[in-house]
């Protein structure tokens, strides 16, 4: 599908070619404005590198386009810096004068488009981690497949710089769960829930108790789970904060491994509350306990401000939103109340 940007891009040439940078007229430059993105994109980046991840181009097509807007401009733009590249301030006096131009026809382009659930077959594509998708996509997928039953869903997990990237160019509809990374000003956050989590040890274990205490979380055997950034890497953080020393008999990167693992030892995994409590549900040889601590954080939905107006942006986010708020949680263990609120 061709980039809503692009084709702002040249839409935006009446106006643009009318528009005076400096002592430069745009329509004696014959300016493609194809190359106005790219522009952007090195402004907000600061790096050809970075510019070129972001638009999906090669580095050497990148340097490329930038002669040729030096060539237009008669003005370096961007010189090398300490830390990257630094505008001049011709490129300042570009960006002012092209950003709003642009941004305005993106979102007459995204306002003048229709979506109808029942009849588009454009495929849903949802950014999740492994442990989120393993949580919460059967109910999202129900819930979607009764809505837009010829939309098949597609889920991808990927590192986040390159998530921010599918977000920014429309491959990633959304980014439904616990991203830190994506707190950035040129994206949008959504509060779902609010989450915490539970203890999987295998039925029978010697310390079963409806909530552990500090000494008996502390003699156990853990496995960590460590993928980077994600809610694991928040839990691992609290414990080194509270001093608390585990005795860690296995890391691993791969969250369902994990209950076959304990239910053939004493050891004992720390995950999401939502997690436990569905392998806790799959099997009886696993069971579910809570913690000796309370740790909570929010799951979020995150898109790119780019789509703020997209009739299908907004039918998507209204409709995930309605999962979590309507979703059955199972049943949490005995205690305290669970950590997890809809």
């Amino acid at each position: 599908m061709e980039d809503l940007f692009f084709r702002a891009a040249r839409s935006a040439a009446s106006a643009l070619r009318r528009h005076e940078f400096g002592s430069v007229v745009l329509a004696e430059k014959n300016l493609d404005l194809n190359l106005l993105p790219l522009a952007i994109a090195l402004y907000d980046e600061l790096s050809v590198s970075r510019a070129a991840r972001q638009l999906r181009m090669s580095q050497p097509g990148v340097s490329k386009a930038l002669r040729r807007l030096r060539e237009i401009f008669d003005d370096p733009l961007f010189i090398r810096g300490p830390n990257g590249i630094v505008p001049t301030p011709r490129a300042h006096a570009i960006i002012r004068a092209a950003r709003p131009h642009l941004q305005r026809l993106q979102e007459d382009l995204l306002k003048g488009e229709q979506f109808d659930p029942a009849t588009s077959t454009r495929p849903i594509v949802l950014g999740l981690s492994d442990i989120a998708e393993m949580a919460f996509l059967p109910s999202i997928l129900e819930h979607l497949r009764g809505r837009a039953p010829r939309c098949p869903v597609r889920t991808v997990s990927t590192p986040d710089a390159e998530l921010a990237v599918g977000l920014e160019h429309g491959d990633v509809d959304v980014a439904a769960g616990y991203f830190p990374t994506l707190a950035q000003r040129n994206f949008r956050q959504r509060r779902l829930s609010r989450h915490g989590f539970a203890c999987l040890l295998r039925a029978g274990h010697p310390l079963w108790k409806p909530r552990l205490t500090v000494a008996a979380y502390l003699s156990a055997e853990h496995i960590v789970v460590r993928p980077e950034g994600r809610s694991q890497d928040l839990l691992e953080r609290f414990i080194e904060r509270r001093k608390m020393r585990r005795k860690v008999a296995l890391y691993t990167s791969n969250v369902l491994s994990v209950p076959f693992i304990v239910m053939d030892s004493d050891l004992m995994a720390t995950l999401p509350f939502a997690v436990v409590t569905r392998f806790a549900s799959l099997t009886s040889k696993v069971a579910a306990v809570l913690p000796p601590f309370e740790l909570a954080y929010d799951l979020k939905l995150h898109w790119h401000r780019r789509f703020d107006n997209e009739p299908r942006s907004i039918w998507l986010r209204e409709q995930l939103a309605a999962v979590f708020k309507d979703h059955q949680w199972l049943e949490p263990p005995g205690g305290p109340p669970p950590f997890l609120e809809a």
